[in-house]
């Protein structure tokens, strides 16, 4: 089921929420974003319901936030919808859908950090916490947190694709980064907690800084190089020492030289999205390239 088969209006939610949760169906409830799997209804001051639009494979992302969120959440530094109820697959609405806790803040796709050294310490000290040995039934991710030559082929058709749709000004610049990241050493440390989509249109803002953290359906364990790649997407220039320098434990040349790779194939797969015309939902998602292009760049401009 595709966002061409069905169609989420504040009355199905409403309905939903008679049928599995009658508690919260009378609460004030209106459209807050349509993301890239889930559309995201506010319900009153502190909640939030995510329905699954689109991709197949929303139904078990929910799910997997639903079973592991909550016992992270109690630990991290920054606000996250944490998982309050569950909706499962009725004939009213044949998929599973949750009710969150409501995170107030302006996603960066939006409203980026401006605010260099506040949002670099914000970030580091998320991660820091985060990034803890996971149990060994803890999720994989998809393609996320494994090495990075493994998504060489990918990041190859992605960059095809942006090279020809104009969106890469220096190819060659960008394949001496790729090439510098994908031959460090690998992870050879415990499997560790990450997010697993830390670009721009996940992560929350307020007056400059970042102050949360959302859509953990990427959740997964791995090499932390995966998130930390956030350094270079998601900070003002020239902030990415100050990150390494809070970030705990501290990250060694390979995990750095890693963490530009990732970084690069989310630069370049975000400004296709970005990009209407060449890869995304219906209208695109016109916000994402900006801050794309600017990682981009950054990543391209720091080349050693």
């Amino acid at each position: 089921m595709t966002h061409t088969e069905i169609e989420i209006t504040a009355e199905l939610v409403r309905e939903l929420l008679r049928d599995q949760h009658p508690d919260l169906a009378d609460r004030p409830l209106r459209l807050g974003a349509r993301g890239w799997d889930n559309q995201l209804w506010r319900l009153g001051d502190d909640l939030a319901v995510r329905l699954p639009w689109a991709t197949p494979s929303a139904d078990e992302l929910l799910r997997k936030e639903h079973t592991w969120v909550p016992g992270l959440a109690p630990r991290l530094p920054l606000e996250i919808p944490v998982p309050q109820r569950l909706g499962e697959p009725s004939e009213r609405f044949p998929r599973l859908w949750i009710v969150t806790t409501w995170v107030p803040g302006t996603p960066a796709d939006h409203a980026p950090a401006t605010r260099a050294e506040e949002s670099a310490d914000a970030l580091a000290r998320f991660l820091t916490a985060l990034h803890r040995p996971a149990p060994d039934d803890a999720p994989v991710g998809r393609g996320r947190g494994g090495p990075l030559a493994d998504s060489a082929e990918g990041f190859a058709r992605h960059l095809a694709s942006a090279v020809e749709a104009g969106l890469v000004p220096d190819p060659d610049a960008v394949h001496a980064v790729w090439e510098d990241a994908v031959t460090a050493p690998g992870w050879t440390g415990p499997a560790l907690w990450l997010h697993g989509d830390l670009h721009a249109a996940n992560i929350l803002t307020a007056d400059g800084v970042i102050r949360g953290v959302i859509d953990f359906g990427d959740l997964c364990v791995g090499d932390p190089a995966c998130d930390l790649a956030a350094a270079w997407t998601l900070l003002p220039d020239g902030a990415a020492d100050r990150f390494y320098s809070t970030y705990e434990p501290a990250a060694d040349a390979a995990t750095r030289r890693r963490a530009r790779g990732w970084a690069l194939m989310r630069a370049v797969v975000c400004m296709l999205i970005g990009d209407a015309g060449v890869h995304g939902r219906p209208g695109g998602k016109p916000t994402w390239g900006p801050p794309a292009r600017a990682a981009l760049q950054r990543l391209v401009a720091t080349a050693v």
